[in-house]
């Protein structure tokens, strides 16, 4: 007996910290706000810059939005806070921002050192060099002894300098902290060569004065998986930013969109209507409104839409899928079973 009532509070305890664990404090104040606080680019086209409206768009921002498709029932619900490399990580970490949706890569320091969860990746991506094109420079390995345009206090910074002294060559960093100030550096002809994230050359070299007079090298020097990023200590928050980037991959598996979501909510697959929610149980499990997944996609789209609406092949941008391509397709998007 007294074996049973030790087993019994063991229960108990077990049960009362996974409470603890699912408590959703972030979850809870961002419900209480009405809106998500999400720190994004602020200056990369295609990813996160308001338009000459002052609408916020990019792929970045839609991620955002799919959280509070899902949390809200309503994609509108966000509040956008401009960010620089220094800043992001701080504001997340200090409760100015409640998600962070800003071309962050993610990597083990900054995954055990900050305090953050990063969640599902939402662009693949690897560091290269834009170069004006009457340079003539062809590869990256002929930069020896450049003026480089970096952001600081980011992988970008590291990963150049690593590249250069790999290939013994000298180079003179120009570090600037903002994405925007540090385009127009670069444009200005202060600086030899951009390095960035490819993704972000790209961005760049859209807005520039004359596009065509600009090229990115060929050479990719790192690996840059690009996620959203929540605080440590709120596992439900965790969960549901990371379903929300999910769905959008998994609904681009099944062959739903935003244009066909209704009709598909008549579906007899099992696995779509438990997805759309016509079955319950994903939602509950969230602490979600069963439609959810459905909101996500209704109001933002597929991971395919929110790819091809802001840098696909088709956008100024112009990037193929790539990596980013589904794993059917020979890319790394792959999307766990919602059940």
């Amino acid at each position: 007996m007294k074996l049973n009532r030790v087993t019994a509070l063991v229960a108990i305890l077990s049960l009362l910290a996974a409470g603890i664990a699912f408590a959703g404090k972030d979850l809870d104040a961002v419900k209480k706000k009405g809106f998500i606080q999400a720190g994004v680019n602020g200056g990369v086209f295609g990813f996160g810059m308001p338009d000459e409206k002052g609408v916020w768009k990019g792929l970045d921002v839609d991620t955002a939005r799919a959280v509070a498709a899902a949390v809200f029932g309503d994609a509108s619900k966000i509040k956008y806070v401009p960010l620089t490399a220094q800043q992001r990580f701080t504001a997340l970490q200090s409760g100015e921002i409640d998600l962070l949706t800003r071309n962050a890569t993610r990597t083990l320091s900054r995954d055990t050192q900050l305090g953050l969860n990063f969640v599902t990746v939402n662009y693949y991506d690897g560091q290269g060099f834009l170069v004006p094109k009457k340079l003539g420079i062809t590869s990256a390995k002929e930069l020896g002894g450049a003026t480089v345009c970096v952001l600081p206090g980011t992988t970008t910074e590291q990963n150049a300098a690593d590249f250069f002294r790999t290939n013994k060559m000298d180079w003179k960093p120009v570090v600037i902290e903002s994405t925007s100030e540090l385009a127009k550096t670069f444009f200005a002809g202060r600086c030899d060569v951009l390095t960035s994230d490819a993704s972000q050359l790209a961005g760049t070299r859209a807005i520039a004065p004359n596009p065509k007079d600009y090229v990115i090298l060929p050479e990719i020097i790192s690996k840059e998986p690009l996620a959203p990023a929540v605080r440590h200590g709120d596992d439900q928050w965790r969960d549901i930013v990371d379903f929300s980037v999910l769905a959008m991959i998994n609904a681009e598996e099944l062959g739903i969109t935003s244009e066909n979501v209704d009709e598909m909510l008549k579906s007899s697959d099992p696995t779509v209507q438990r997805f759309l929610g016509v079955i319950e149980g994903n939602g509950s499990a969230l602490g979600l409104d069963e439609k959810w997944a459905y909101n996500i996609i209704k109001q933002v789209g597929n991971y395919g839409e929110v790819f091809e609406r802001n840098v696909g092949v088709n956008t100024t941008l112009g990037l193929e899928r790539g990596l980013n391509a589904l794993w059917t397709n020979g890319g790394l998007m792959y999307s766990p079973p919602f059940k």
